[in-house]
This record gives C-alpha cells, structure tokens and sequence, in this order.
C-alpha cells in the first residue's frame, strides 16, 4: 500500500477540494476560498483525515510550474516589455514602500527590529499565483489589470534574491555583504539572459522538431520537460520555480506553437493548480490561530490595508490610470508563497521565533483568504481613487487635449480594444458617426489625432456617458469583458436614454445572464461565436444548404443565450430569422426597444451599415 501513497494523497487533496469549491460555489463564493478551506480540513492542525504534507506540497509545485508557465505562453515578451517602465518604476516603489510600512507595523506590536523588518520584506511579496487564478476566474487574464500586475509580479520576484542576500544583515553576521549581494545579482542577471536568450533562439526549433513526429504524446512531454525543467534551472541558479515557468511560457509563446502549447497544458494547469491551494489551507493551524486571533486580525487588516494603498499609490505614479491601478493593487494586496520562504530561513537564523513564524504564516494565509473579498469592492474602491486630488487632471493632462462638449453620435463606443476597434473601423467606413470611451489615455490620445471622437473615462460612469452622448444615441457597443463596468455601464445608459439598444460582451455564460438582467438588448459570448462559425461551415462541407445550416445556428443561439428566458419564442424554422429574433418583453422599460426588442427594432428603420450578402 505504501508504493500507492502518492496515489491516496492525490485522490484524498482532490476530493476535498471538489467538495470544498463546490460548497463554495453553492455558497456564491470564489471556488478559490472553497480550495484553502478543504485544505484547512485535510491538514493537521484539524481532527479527522489528514492528508501528508510533503506529499501534497510536491504536488503543488507542479501546480505553481504549469499555472505560470501557462501564463507566460498566454503573454508575450512584449507585452511584459510594453509594461517595463510601470513594472520596474510602480514595482520598486511598492516593494521599497510596503517593506518599511511592515516594518513599522511590526514595531508597533513589540517585535523587535531584526523581526519587524522580515515581516516587512515578508509583506512586499505578493503571490503570482494567487493574482492569475483571481483574474482567470474574473475573465481577465489578458486585461490591462492582468499585463501591469504581473509585470510588478516579475519584479518581486526578483527582489527576493536581494532580500535573502541582506538577511545575513538581520542576524549581525553579514560578512562581506556587498560581495555576497553583487554575486547573488550577478548570479540572477546571467540567469535570465540564459534562459530568455537562450530560450528564444533553441526551444522553438526543438518543439518544430518534436511537432514534425506528429506525435500529440511526445509534443505534450517536450512541453512539461521544458515548463518543469526551467523552473528547476531557475531555482538551482538562485531563483524562484515559479518565475522560471513563467519565463519559460514566455519563450514559448513567442512560437509558433503557443496556442497547441496552451490547449495542452491547460487542464494540467486547472488540476494541479488546484492542489496548491489546497496545501496553502493545510498549513493553516486553526488553533494556533485562535490563541492569537487579535494580534493576528491586526496584523492582517494592516497588510491588506496597507499593501492595497500603497500599490495603488505605487502604480499611479507610474502612470496607470486609477481603475487599472485599483483592481490590478487589489488582486496584489496579499503575501504570497515567497513569504512563507523568508519566514522559514528568518526562524532557522533566529531572526524570528516560533510565536513570530506562526503569525506570519497565518498573516499570509489570511491575507489570500481575503483576496477574492477584497475584488468585490473593486468598484467602490475605483471611485476613491478616482477622486483623489490632482488624478483626474493628471490624466485629462495625459490624453494632451481638453474633453469635448457632449456629442451627439449614433453609436457609442465603449472599450477600444480588438473588438471596439473593429467595429470603429466599419463605422468610419460607411461614415457613420460614434464616439469611444476608453480608460487609457494612449488610446484616447491616438485617436484624436486621428480625427476620432474620444473621451478618457470609466464607462460605468453617467457623467462620461453623457459627455459621450448616449443620452440621444441610438446603440451603445460595450466591448470590455469586465462584468462590473458593463452592467454598470448598462444601468447608467438606460438611466439616461430608455430608447438606446445595448449590445455588450460576455466572458461566460453567468455573465451572458448577467448582462441581460441588467438590461443589455443583445449579448455576445466570444468563444461560442467562433463555434457557431466552426458548426456552420462544418455543416456547409457536409452538404447542408446554407439556410439549413444558419437554421441550425440561430437555433444554437437561441439555446444558449436565452435559456433562462422561456417566454421568449422559438426562431422561425424557414431561415429568415434576423440575429437571436428575441421577442418583446412587456414587463421591460423602453417599449419596442426594451431588451430583447432590439432586433425587432432594427427591422422597422434604416441601419446605416448594409446587411451581410446571403449565401
């Protein structure tokens, strides 16, 4: 039985956290919280089935390897350069920032410097992983949230080389300490030149190699060789597993075979990612917990507290406009794997002592447990930031040019992204008048150098919305993913103009719901357009006529976006169907245009874009 140990471990770590995310989920929790407090269950500070510590932790590392290689293939080496300067400038603010506020804080309960001091360093980390599994379950992973959070994840990261170098500076004994620092820096820097330079020029052609065998099994193996073995390269050179998985994504990614790479490492990802969570609730002692339950509520309010000002602080002085720097602080407000690391080696130096350690380890974990929660107050705490002084003329001041008098346009755009500016390029095109919102000032700014109407703001908000002209428009196209702006979005729009027709997307099926609740006419999930695209020429190659097969995919449609809404009838069957031809909703304000008439609507006046040529 004990050679299938590891097996009972594994099938004892996942049952708990099915059981625990699905409590959670039933709860309308984050999953997230559902996995630590299955691993609190399972661990031994807890009675009943525990599961072996140093087993599960082996198998979190694989989780912490393919949940940021995963990320780094999804990235790229220009995006992480595009946000350089607000990594390097916002990043070593926070880091310089938070270490002397937890230091001050750790003073101000008694512990003496050396103690206080780690506890501050402890506190500047935050964890990666735990900031991508928050995005990820947000819809986005690929935000400009996402691009500056991680940037600033790289930098920490790499500040625990230094940290660990000075902490001979704690103990009294630091020898000669600017040789030790120059070579564990000189040690970091030859790292990442070898495995990014490196990287780029080998890892491609070995996987093109590897791809030519057409063997779906040994292009998966190369992919977990390269993903574990940078991470070990990593860590033997002085750095951390995670960022070596990360770099080693980011190599990847810069292939031709990223996509191929991130379909197969995907559910490797969910699975094992899952498992880290869970051995961060194992070490969690409820008791310990409990005897120390004030001084560690302090102490975890003014990490929390402290981090999230800071790092806010922190990224608008590299320029990031307040809701971008709010909600990427607020996924970084929280310590992360690497803290637990410098607790370890402060309590093997005696830099801390045992009652330390277990405050700072629950501070940690507490603080991750607290992450999730925190996000809910994502919008309230846009509007702080937003109204601090000299912010909004900071950024009127960076789209170079003062805002317009209200506009009227025919449609309003807000987000100008791929989709905001694909659709902006049709509307030039057939000379159709609209206007952009959007929360970068770059892209405020390039557009009106172009000729293009925009306006720097939050699109949840009525003033901007009304500047923008949404109060006499006849469509509002919100193309940004976040669920919190768009529903926001849609209240304030229909406050100002009943009549107006809101088309919005949706990065899942909740939020397709959610969307249309609120008042959206119509909803679009990306991905399962792109099926409809593959089911309709599939059924077209098959032979099906071409009504037949948009008969088939407006019956999809209807399937998927509007089950929840059995009043609303069944497409007609000859084809002639226009989009998801929803049906008037009496109960609704606005009418013919109510949400779910808009289609109908569109029918009975003169769209200033063609319709599409039948095939």
């Amino acid at each position: 039985m004990e050679n299938l140990a590891l097996v009972a471990t594994l099938v004892l770590v996942i049952a708990a956290a099915l059981a625990g995310g699905a409590v959670a989920h039933r709860l309308g929790q984050p999953v997230l919280l559902g996995y630590i407090m299955a691993g609190v269950l399972i661990g031994p500070g807890t009675p009943g089935l525990v599961a072996d510590r140093d087993r599960v932790e082996l198998l979190a590392n694989l989780g912490v390897a393919f949940l940021m290689f995963a990320l780094g293939v999804e990235f790229s080496l220009e995006e992480l350069l595009r946000v350089r300067r607000v990594a390097l400038l916002s990043g070593g603010l926070q880091i310089v920032a938070t270490t002397i506020f937890g230091t001050f804080v750790g003073l101000a309960v008694g512990w003496p410097f050396p103690a206080a001091a780690l506890f501050g360093g402890a506190m500047a980390i935050s964890s990666s992983i735990v900031a991508v599994k928050l995005l990820i379950g947000r819809g986005e992973a690929e935000s400009a949230q996402a691009r500056v959070a991680m940037g600033v994840g790289v930098v920490q990261d790499l500040s625990v080389v230094p940290m660990l170098a000075l902490l001979p500076l704690l103990t009294g004994a630091a020898g000669n300490l600017p040789l030790t620092l120059a070579r564990s820096l000189g040690t970091a820097a030859i790292a990442l030149i070898v495995v990014v330079v490196g990287g780029m020029k080998f890892v491609p052609r070995i996987l093109y190699v590897v791809a030519r065998t057409g063997s779906r099994e040994l292009f998966l193996m190369m992919v977990v060789v390269i993903a574990l073995g940078t991470g070990l390269a990593s860590q033997a050179a002085g750095l951390s597993f995670a960022l070596g998985a990360f770099l080693a994504g980011i190599v990847v990614s810069a292939s031709e075979f990223d996509g191929q790479v991130l379909a197969d490492i995907i559910p490797l990802r969910d699975l094992f990612a899952t498992i880290f969570f869970v051995a961060v609730g194992m070490l969690i002692d409820p008791v310990f917990v409990g005897h120390h339950a004030g001084i560690a509520f302090l102490l975890v309010g003014a990490a929390v507290a402290g981090k999230l000002v800071i790092t806010t602080g922190a990224f608008l002085a590299g320029g990031v406009d307040p809701k971008t720097a709010t909600l990427a602080a607020a996924v970084l407000a929280q310590m992360g794997e690497f803290s637990f690391v410098l607790a370890g080696i402060g309590l093997s130096a005696g830099i801390i002592v045992e009652d330390q350690y277990g405050l700072i380890l629950a501070v940690a974990l507490e603080s991750i447990i607290f992450a999730p929660i925190l996000l809910l107050a994502a919008p309230r705490l846009t509007r702080i930031t937003a109204m601090l002084p000299g912010i909004s003329a900071r950024d009127r001041a960076l789209v170079d040019a003062p805002e317009p008098p209200p506009l009227r346009s025919e449609v309003v755009i807000c987000g100008y992204g791929r989709v905001g500016a694909e659709l902006g390029a049709i509307l030039q095109r057939n000379q159709t008048a609209f206007t952009v919102v959007d929360l970068n000032p770059a892209v405020v700014h390039r557009l009106r150098a172009a000729g293009i109407r925009a306006l720097y703001g939050d699109a949840g908000a009525e003033p901007v919305l009304t500047r923008a002209g949404a109060a006499q428009g006849c469509v509002l196209a919100i193309a940004i993913p976040d669920l919190v702006t768009a529903a926001a979005a849609i209240r304030a729009a229909r406050g100002l103009n009943p009549r107006i027709r809101v088309i919005a997307l949706a990065a899942s099926s909740a939020a397709v719901r959610a969307l249309e609740a609120t008042g959206a006419n119509d909803v679009v999930q990306p991905e399962f357009e792109a099926s409809m695209g593959f089911v309709r020429q599939v059924l077209r190659w098959l032979g099906a006529a071409a009504p037949e097969a948009r008969v088939v995919v407006v019956g999809e449609r209807h399937t998927f976006y509007d089950q929840d809404h059995p009043e609303r009838t069944r497409p007609p069957k000859d084809g002639r169907a226009h989009g998801r031809d929803h049906q008037p909703h009496p109960e609704r304000p606005g009418g013919g245009h109510a949400p779910g008439a808009g289609r109908r609507a569109a029918e009975s006046r003169p769209s200033p874009i063609p319709e599409p040529v039948p095939e």
